[in-house]
């Protein structure tokens, strides 16, 4: 929690609205990546002194501020979320059934997945699905990234489905990670469609690193699902 609090400190409104505002990060932490994206959302990715070998991070923006916080393995497993809209947190419980694997995925083409995480607000969530590669290379601003296609179903401890989504991602071997794409994601209150899309990979040194502010479909009205399922489908 230390790193997430500090996640917080720094990413508040006040420096959102500054255009020339950087993200600031925790001591001992670097960033590797700024994602600008086509839903009015900026990523910053990065490591952290301490972290298990392999773990990294990843915080989400708004024109308000920061929206999530994250912590993957180098299998792309869910460890760890924050979800600031909403308040909650939620971690990966242990001894999956079926662990998600980025090298399966990579190796195989296929990968499927069906563990569970838990959050002291909601209680226990059980996601099953499975990642799949298209086949397809997908050149975004100068990088080559790998199209994936997912379907995945959240339930409840007593199997009622909370959600489900279903449509398209991306990975970059070389990261190991997912970057997001377009999709729809079904609730109890209807179908809502979202495009993710990264359109801009920023690196340290350049313009706009680390900035707080995101640049694409910003004022635009988008389709999105109610805040209780903000984000919780989000592979990092």
């Amino acid at each position: 929690m230390r790193i997430v609090l500090g996640l917080l400190i720094a990413a508040g409104p006040v420096a959102a609205q500054d255009s020339r505002a950087t993200f600031g990060l925790p001591a001992g932490c670097t960033a590797y990546l700024t994602v600008q994206a086509e839903s009015c959302q900026v990523d910053h990715h990065f490591t952290c002194e301490g972290d298990v070998p392999g773990h990294q991070r990843r915080v989400s923006l708004d024109e308000q501020g920061m929206t999530y916080a994250g912590e993957i393995d180098a299998e792309t497993q869910w460890i760890a979320s924050f979800h600031a809209l909403t308040g909650h947190s939620e971690q990966l419980m242990p001894n999956p059934a079926e662990p998600a694997s980025l090298s399966d995925l990579i190796a195989n083409g296929v990968d499927d997945y069906d563990f569970s995480t838990m959050s002291d607000q909601f209680g226990a969530t059980h996601f099953v699905g499975q990642d799949t590669l298209t086949g397809r290379e997908i050149t975004i601003d100068g990088v080559t990234l790998l199209e994936t296609a997912y379907d995945i179903t959240a339930t409840a401890d007593d199997g009622t489905v909370i959600w489900s989504g279903k449509g398209n991602e991306f990975i970059s071997p070389d990261w190991r990670i997912f970057l997001s794409g377009t999709g729809v994601t079904t609730t109890p209150e209807g179908q809502f469609e979202h495009d993710d899309r990264p359109v801009e990979f920023i690196f340290p040194g350049e313009p706009g690193f680390l900035s707080t502010r995101p640049k694409h479909g910003c004022g635009v009205a988008i389709s999105s699902a109610p805040l209780s399922e903000e984000n919780t489908y989000d592979h990092l």
